[in-house]
């Protein structure tokens, strides 16, 4: 191999990487700015689609036993809870008792 063509793969290596490292690095920006903040949003989830907290004698997600449980949450975009209309009335950022 010549003294050429040595540094030409060389070159070709080093732009590879180069190119490869900043495909990712778009990537990784790319997924983070696309994370929606999410909120817990009581009183919301049908029986047994609840994220957590379902009160006692359940152990967390999946738990809630009644639609519309009021101390069982589920995950919703940030700022939407209060908008979420069910039949027992609007979701709550705190649990709902009763």
């Amino acid at each position: 191999m010549t003294a050429m063509n040595t540094r030409t793969i060389a070159r070709l290596a080093g732009l590879t990487l180069t190119a490869t490292l900043a495909s990712g690095l778009m990537a990784a920006t790319a997924g983070a700015e696309e994370k929606t903040p999410m909120e817990k949003c009581y009183g919301v989830a049908k029986a047994g689609e609840n994220d957590c907290a379902a009160g006692a004698g359940t152990s967390c997600a999946g738990t809630s036993t009644t639609d519309y449980q009021g101390n069982a949450w589920t995950l919703v975009e940030a700022g939407t809870c209060e908008s979420i209309d069910t039949p027992n009335g609007m979701g709550s950022l705190a649990p709902i008792e009763g």
